[in-house]
């Protein structure tokens, strides 16, 4: 039995064509800027993004991390969505390092708006902490995948440089926003945020590495902050090839993830389940026992997630086709259709069996 895994888009690995570009790629020492594979990764995101700068380091949450540093001073102030991934998923981080203090707002699916903002930013003075970041999640992980419309980020721009404090945006799956609205990503970049960090290993299926986009003139301390942190690596052209290769190859087709992640909602939804709203290639279900849905789900060889003790998360990729999801769906179906959780029913086979021929799932 072949398993599904839709626990997360991390889980995707190299093509072959993938890992020929990384065993071809020139490469030199990063730490001394002499990687020219490094170089022209850095080169074309910051080209897309309309930045000055760019700066590869091995992880997400580094990008983040320094981002937030090189904003926000210690002692200063960062508001953001109660259900960041920065709050949520990095250990403690902006506290833990930089002395940073977080407020939170409550957002919609995790998308917040101007007027949201508005009522919370503090100019600070001798005898309160003055707010001197605004931190915003392209898509939203805990939203589900929720994407900002341009129109907001624009907004907010606004009313972040009138009051002025900065924005900094957590990319991590931009590339879904874009495929999803087909927005360029020039609007997501330089002219609605300070920083922007993007992901290469999530959609775009590269092994490693995320990269964060900032101001030309705030390298060389990013540059400090990503060696102070442990990130600064060598030959690292070989990770950096991959990235290239994604955005090359990996790009345009992900909108097929969306469409996969459509099929396993109206799937689910036309069962009974109780989908979220659905945008990009992440899917949440409500359910009484998210756990006992996994330990299921793993039995039947399907591995998903459980955000919440009653949310169950799955996520599409390059590594799960059509016929995946549709026995996914089955398997899921069984599990969390309708009625089956509140009356006790076990999971049929024979309704497993009846989704994996659905031509909906």
């Amino acid at each position: 039995m072949e398993t599904v895994d839709l626990r997360s888009d991390t889980v995707t690995r190299p093509t072959p064509a993938m890992r020929r570009a990384m065993a071809v790629a020139e490469v030199g020492d990063d730490l001394f800027g002499e990687d020219p594979t490094v170089r022209a990764l850095e080169d074309r995101l910051a080209g897309l993004f309309g930045f000055g700068g760019a700066l590869f380091v091995p992880s997400g949450v580094m990008a983040n991390q320094i981002a937030l540093r090189l904003l926000v001073a210690p002692g200063q102030e960062i508001v953001c969505d109660a259900e960041a991934h920065i709050l949520a998923h990095e250990e403690g981080s902006p506290a833990r390092y930089g002395g940073i203090q977080t407020r939170t707002v409550p957002g919609e699916r995790g998308l917040l708006g101007a007027e949201e903002l508005e009522a919370v930013l503090r100019p600070g003075n001798a005898y309160t902490v003055g707010t001197r970041a605004v931190a915003l999640e392209q898509t939203h992980t805990r939203g589900g995948g929720a994407v900002y419309p341009v129109e907001t980020l624009r907004a907010i721009r606004r009313l972040t440089g009138s009051a002025g404090v900065s924005v900094h945006i957590d990319g991590a799956r931009i590339w879904n926003a874009h495929t999803a609205t087909g927005t360029p990503l020039a609007e997501y970049g330089a002219p609605v945020a300070d920083t922007l960090s993007v992901c290469l290993s999530k959609g775009l299926g590269a092994p490693v590495g995320s990269v964060l986009l900032t101001a030309a003139e705030s390298l060389p301390r990013a540059r400090s902050l990503r060696h102070g942190l442990g990130g600064g690596m060598r030959q690292s052209g070989i990770l950096a090839a991959a990235g290239l290769h994604a955005l090359d190859h990996h790009l345009e087709r992900m909108a097929e993830d969306h469409t996969h992640a459509a099929l396993l909602a109206t799937g689910l939804r036309d069962a009974g389940c109780a989908v979220r709203p659905q945008e990009t290639n992440v899917v949440l279900v409500d359910t009484p026992d998210a756990e006992e849905v996994v330990a299921g789900a793993a039995r039947e060889g399907v591995l998903v997630t459980a955000p919440g003790p009653r949310t169950v998360r799955l996520v599409t990729h390059l590594g799960v086709g059509r016929q995946a999801c549709r026995r996914a769906a089955g398997v899921l179906a069984a599990l969390m259709g309708e009625g089956r959780r509140t009356r006790g029913v076990p999971a049929s086979a024979g309704h497993a069996q009846q989704w994996k021929e659905s031509e909906v799932a």
